[in-house]
């Protein structure tokens, strides 16, 4: 993670987790039914990116299917993988799956009916991270981009300046939607219940959401709306395969390479978001955002900006502890919480808030490197 990263992931990892109000009964724990998926609690495994997969192939191993088996066991609702990529120019990390392939294909349904035998949902997150990447990671290629312009910093993990992108290509543009569409086809051969698009992060479907990736001049550059093309195109595409009651996006305004940025009129980019996502045929979305419980306009945090203008499923995240998550749900800004590194410190984290137990802090120092 580039330096900037590290100071918002230091300041979250040592936030203190409490236990949920004695062990009582909690909306968390209900069962909900959302698109195609029947949910045995209200709560989601957020995608965090764990590179535990073979490096050359993409393969992930039967630790990958105990890791996501205990987590299936102790309750999760729906559980969202760690990115996979949609191609190999898609990697931007040593160790990250794909879906691409037949080989990661069949590997992933040892996973998917680990899941399935402890009565669990699990999606696939297909990412593509554009830009923030490295030619030695992503094939011996220049990252793709929609323009050619570098970020700064360096790569995770491997610790080299991102390179200087690709400027991608009409021709390429189309390739990639293509794959999209052929990776959420894989993820249900594979057994997933649907997929979730990383559209978020500054990954490079948000690299063109982005005036400060996205320079150019054709029907995929200029105003927001317009910007927008290229995740809109990507929806459809995934929709028409699997269709909209198996597809999950996520969105943002955070960047993985530029942690403070923030839209400049956090309302109106909300609003334009959500009429793109109508438009291409959306009906569940996964707004993320660092702080949840974060005011951005008129006294209103982002996803009850969302809620003012979406009234179709959303997903909330962003450092949720549990009484923030059960607030939410019972006002209605969202049907679903996702949380994400207390569910790496806490394979048994619904046991654990159902109880009344502590939960154990994450700590990147110990449990970034190993599956538990």
């Amino acid at each position: 993670m580039t330096q900037a990263n590290k100071g918002i992931y230091q300041a979250t990892e040592m936030k203190s987790w409490g236990k949920l109000k004695d062990g009582a009964a909690s909306n968390l724990f209900e069962p909900v039914t959302i698109g195609a998926w029947k949910l045995k609690s209200r709560t989601a495994m957020a995608p965090m990116t764990r590179c535990f997969a073979d490096d050359q192939t993409g393969v992930v191993g039967e630790d990958v299917v105990a890791y996501y088996r205990k987590r299936a066991a102790d309750g999760i609702g729906l559980i969202i993988t760690e990115g996979i990529v949609v191609s190999p120019r898609g990697k931007g990390n040593p160790g990250v799956p794909g879906l691409y392939s037949q080989e990661q294909v069949d590997a992933w349904k040892k996973v998917t009916q680990a899941v399935h035998e402890e009565g669990g949902t699990i999606i696939a997150q297909i990412w593509h991270v554009g830009r923030l990447s490295h030619h030695e990671i992503a094939g011996n290629l220049p990252p793709q981009a929609p323009s050619a312009i570098a970020a700064e910093g360096l790569v995770p993990r491997y610790r080299q300046p991102y390179d200087v992108p690709e400027a991608m290509t009409i021709a390429d543009i189309q390739e990639l939607v293509g794959q999209y569409a052929q990776a959420a086809k894989n993820a249900i051969e594979a057994g997933f219940d649907g997929v979730e698009i990383h559209g978020a992060h500054g990954y490079l479907i948000d690299q063109f959401n982005s005036d400060i990736s996205n320079h150019r001049t054709d029907q995929y550059g200029g105003d927001l709306a317009q910007r927008l093309t290229l995740m809109k195109e990507v929806l459809k595409a995934v929709i028409d395969a699997i269709g909209t009651e198996r597809t999950l996006i996520r969105f943002s305004a955070h960047k993985a390479d530029n942690p403070t940025y923030m839209w400049e009129d956090p309302e109106v980019a909300i609003r334009t978001f959500v009429e793109a996502f109508k438009d291409a045929g959306a009906t569940m979305i996964h707004p993320s955002i660092m702080q949840f419980t974060r005011v951005l306009a008129d006294g209103k945090t982002m996803h009850q900006i969302v809620r003012k203008y979406w009234d179709g499923i959303i997903v909330g995240v962003g450092t949720l502890d549990p009484e923030t998550a059960e607030r939410a749900i019972a006002e209605g800004t969202i049907d679903v919480a996702a949380f994400g590194r207390p569910l790496i410190a806490n394979p048994d984290f619904i046991h654990r808030l159902k109880n009344g137990e502590e939960l154990e802090e994450y700590d990147a120092k110990t449990q970034l490197p190993v599956l538990v």
